[in-house]
């Protein structure tokens, strides 16, 4: 069966079960729409049998969605169809997924993962244009792109673990850009809506403070997270810089950590937004 004899049944295709197997983030059922943010770049909006980029400005049907999360050519995206949905749907393929230097721009930044050992086991690039790529070790001293079963542990943990006040933030480079400040930070991996439970008893006995990103998919993964963390935290308080989308993009507006200090000061001596554990 050719692709091109199929390419009409994929239109048929529940984009949200496309969503889901794709490891996208959950589904807003109030407005039939979802956000995925992956690092700081990737804010999707799905509607019925759409969906659109809000970070690139672009968008597509089901299989444009496919070719942009994985990173891959069309015949690539029709064999992961295939493979997660069968045969019978879409034309058998090979899903070879293109190398990153192919199929994305160059790398900007990247941020390695570990375990509390310290021994690196995810890595996350930046490319330019905004996009990003997870990797997992392929057991030779290299990467291979996607994550599949490998951990998935905070950003930093060895850090976070030996610290009494932690920030948490949505995206690697918030994190890096406190840590610029001396301060300790973290982040979960591929952004808001993906923050895990097992991460909650980390925060024990520690003091916590929680930046949320000032958009909607950021406020809500702030709120999963305070949910979680301050069944354990001593101290957890969460807010947004008002100013600014987040924490990097407040800084670059020409405030400091003193200015950061106050406010976080002027919260405490409130108790705004603070749970005493």
């Amino acid at each position: 069966m050719s692709a091109v004899a199929v390419l009409p049944r994929i239109a048929d295709l529940d984009i949200r079960a496309v969503w889901s197997a794709l490891g996208g983030g959950p589904l807003r059922a109030d407005r039939g729409r979802a956000f995925w943010r992956d690092g700081d770049g990737f804010n999707v909006a799905l509607d019925v049998g759409v969906w659109f980029d809000h970070g690139r400005n672009i968008g597509g049907g089901v299989l444009d969605l496919v070719k942009v999360a994985l990173g891959c050519d069309q015949r690539a995206a029709l064999g992961w169809l295939a493979e997660h949905f069968g045969g019978d749907t879409v034309a058998a393929a090979p899903a070879k997924v293109m190398s990153a230097k192919n199929s994305l721009g160059p790398i900007v930044a990247q941020y390695i993962y570990t375990d509390e050992q310290g021994t690196p086991v995810l890595r996350v690039t930046r490319h330019k244009p905004k996009t990003f790529r997870q990797w997992q070790p392929n057991g030779a001293g290299d990467w291979i792109t996607g994550i599949g079963d490998s951990r998935r542990p905070l950003y930093r943990l060895p850090e976070v673990m030996g610290a009494s006040i932690v920030f948490i933030v949505e995206g690697e480079k918030d994190v890096e850009t406190l840590r610029g400040y001396g301060f300790v930070a973290t982040c979960n991996p591929m952004g808001a809506g993906r923050w895990r439970e097992e991460y909650n008893p980390i925060f024990s006995g520690k003091i916590v403070v929680l930046i949320a990103d000032r958009d909607a998919p950021g406020e809500a993964h702030a709120e999963r997270v305070y949910a979680g963390v301050n069944q354990f935290a001593v101290e957890v308080l969460k807010f947004n810089l008002e100013t600014a989308k987040d924490v990097t993009e407040w800084f670059e507006q020409g405030h400091s950590e003193v200015e950061l200090m106050d406010i976080l000061e002027a919260y405490w001596t409130a108790g705004e937004g603070i749970n005493h554990g």
